[in-house]
């Protein structure tokens, strides 16, 4: 798909130490991309935070605050992937502004805020085929005080305030794509053993072709060196995934587990428009043993959110987030709200964290912290987690602050940032409570009783006994945890089963424009990626691309990042006696990929996937002799289609889908998601 090239916002002179002038030539234009003799420009920071959400952004507001407060200066760069803050923010939302109240009191004074639009009604409804029934919902889910609001509006109105209001750098278009450590082991993870530490950030190259080789745009990806790094790059972050598994932060928490979101935006009739209305839906068009449920949001200037979340462990290969939401939208409840004088103005999808408290990892490492969704701290019941994203921004910025600036001789000798106290801060928090307080609901939904027997627990539990059980339950037994030893693999891709279980779902026909094919969807992203560009969406094991990272850390000049990406790229980064075994291996893996993802569960992502990036397509002509495919069939990868979700990487049930970061600036631009 091709788009028009997307703007960046103007940034400002960075404080370059080392500087690289890129010449270009036909000899230049031959060369291979070799990830150790590269030469990158460096730039120093105090705090590094990787991610322009409203975790990020909170916690480099309340950075430039305890500044001002404490009279000691620190320099906050937040490094954003999308085109600009806000074009990669995707919620339903409705906001609970008790974070916001602490971090800027007055913002209800402040020009230009988005929280213009109170929630006046809040109810919970039961569908059947034809049928809309009222369905009692648990006291979590009342919206008194809240406000109904486009999140990418919300979150480019705080980047404007943390921008212009405190002075904070922001980069959008620079996507974090390495974690830059220590050259040798000089810190201890939570665990006791000696490792080397986060010193900051590398952004993606620009410029490298398809193939790996340079093109004569080619620049080397930039490296931030911060004395604390905050990763808040929303859920199943590609960087968040590397510390999680490099400090094991999962040791002592369950799985994560996930929900796919996928969301409209239509401006309604104004008959059928009644402003600060909200809805949540139970029932059909989903199975009683898929966990999810549908939205109607009225928000501000007779606009609509409607959406639907279908939980990642759902078994059924042949099940299509995308067709079930679209299906939705033929109820007659819905098919009479979008009636009339409709418009839809916007499509978005995005995975959102699903496994509450028992799945929250060890929060620090050495140099650095996950914040907001990276870590996830989604209240299920109430479907709202920008409150805590926020507070938890704010509770890792107070802790980095202390570590930068400590107040005693001998937390100001320590090399690496300690940012333990963030641990002990979010323990002692609301936030804690608030997710304590719910933690046995989603769980609870994960039995043989399916539907039913969650909504009996959750009832009896969010009415009458509040949270306050002497147990909580765990999303997987043991056994099943110690396949996700490594913090890479997906718990959702191990609930899957095979094809040959169940039978083809026979959805209805689209009916334009209530319900459109998935192509007329996304064109309404505004997603844009630079065609001639290394496919992001890599077919290789997350642990394996992970190792390779470190052998190219530690300068092997064997190492070869273009693992995964296809072999022609592997071709071109391979060096020595290995090459062709190099290449082989690649080929082998996208065999067995194609055999085990389209031989047993019937090309799961091409259905799975709510952008069309995935296709399991007959080959043709000698590509059957490639070694890349599997009894005919070969893996497209439409990777300029991306509406970076992260789905693939959570339910392809092989789990060797690694997602990493396109060139910055590419993807999609949302404006009222």
């Amino acid at each position: 798909m091709l788009r028009p090239p997307i703007s960046k916002l103007p940034r400002k002179p960075l404080r370059w130490r080392q500087i690289r002038q890129i010449q270009s030539s036909a000899t230049r234009l031959a060369e291979a991309y070799d990830p150790v003799t590269i030469e990158r420009a460096e730039d120093e920071v105090d705090v590094c935070i990787v991610g322009g959400g409203p975790a990020g952004l909170s916690a480099a507001i309340r950075l430039k605050q305890l500044e001002r407060e404490k009279g000691k200066e620190i320099r906050v760069v937040v490094l954003e992937k999308g085109s600009e803050i806000g074009s990669h923010i995707v919620s339903g939302a409705v906001i609970e502004p008790r974070a916001l109240n602490e971090l800027l009191p007055k913002w209800q004074s402040m020009e230009d805020h988005p929280l213009t639009r109170p929630a006046t009604s809040s109810h919970m409804r039961f569908l059947t085929q034809k049928l809309c029934l009222p369905f009692p919902h648990p006291p979590q889910m009342n919206n008194d005080g809240n406000y109904i609001l486009s999140l990418s509006q919300f979150t480019r109105w705080l980047g404007n305030i943390a921008e212009n209001e405190y002075g904070v750098e922001i980069y959008p278009g620079f996507a974090g794509s390495q974690l830059l450590l220590s050259p040798t082991p000089d810190a201890h993870d939570p665990w006791g053993n000696k490792v080397r530490s986060v010193q900051g950030v590398i952004t993606n190259e620009v410029g490298l072709a398809r193939n790996f080789t340079l093109k004569s745009s080619f620049e080397p990806g930039m490296a931030f060196r911060a004395k604390v790094t905050l990763l808040g790059e929303g859920a199943h972050g590609s960087l968040s995934k590397q510390a999680i598994s490099m400090y094991q932060l999962r040791k002592e928490a369950q799985p994560q587990t996930y929900g796919i979101g996928l969301k409209e935006v239509w401006r309604v009739d104004p008959e059928h428009y009644e402003p600060g209305k909200v809805n949540h839906f139970l029932g059909w068009p989903l199975p009683y043993d898929v966990y999810g449920g549908g939205w109607e949001y009225h928000m501000d200037e007779g606009l609509v959110s409607i959406g639907l979340v279908i939980g990642l462990d759902y078994k059924n290969p042949y099940l299509s987030p995308y067709r079930e939401f679209q299906r939705l939208k033929h109820h007659p409840y819905f098919r009479k709200l979008l009636s009339g004088k409709s418009e839809r103005l916007s499509y978005a999808a995005r995975v959102l964290n699903e496994g509450g408290l028992q799945s929250v990892p060890r929060l620090h490492f050495p140099g650095g912290a996950l914040i907001g969704c990276s870590a996830g701290f989604v209240n299920l019941a109430k479907i709202k987690g920008t409150h805590n994203a926020m507070k938890t921004g704010m509770l890792a910025a107070e802790s980095a602050f202390a570590a930068i600036h400590p107040s005693d001789t001998a937390s100001s000798e320590l090399s690496t940032a300690d940012l333990s106290s963030y641990e002990t801060a979010f323990k002692n928090s609301w936030v804690y409570e608030d997710l304590h307080e719910v933690r046995n609901m989603r769980p609870s939904f994960n039995t043989k009783l399916g539907l039913w027997g969650g909504i009996a627990y959750s009832g009896i539990d969010s009415l009458f006994l509040g949270g306050q059980t002497p147990w909580t339950f765990r999303h997987t037994p043991a056994g099943v945890k110690e396949k996700n030893q490594d913090s890479t693999s997906s718990l959702d891709a191990s609930h899957t089963e095979p094809a040959s279980w169940h039978q083809p779902i026979d959805y209805p026909p689209f009916q334009p424009p209530l319900s459109t094919d998935l192509m007329t969807s996304v064109s309404l992203t505004g997603t844009n990626h630079a065609e001639d560009q290394p496919v992001h969406l890599r077919v290789v094991k997350t642990r394996k691309y992970v190792q390779e990272l470190d052998r190219a850390r530690a300068g092997d000049e064997n190492a070869n990042l273009a693992l995964g990406a296809g072999s022609s790229a592997v071709e071109t980064c391979a060096k020595g006696e290995a090459a062709s075994g190099e290449v082989e291996e690649e080929k082998k893996v996208r065999s067995e990929h194609v055999r085990v993802n389209d031989g047993m569960y019937a090309g799961l992502l091409g259905r799975a996937c709510p952008a069309g990036v995935y296709e399991y397509v007959e080959q043709e002509g000698k590509e059957a002799e490639s070694g890349e495919g599997w009894q005919g069939k070969k893996l497209v990868i439409n990777s300029q289609n991306c509406i970076h979700c992260k789905l693939c990487d959570v339910k392809v049930p092989t789990q060797d889908i690694t997602w990493t970061v396109p060139e910055g600036g590419g993807g999609p631009k949302y404006t009222n998601t």
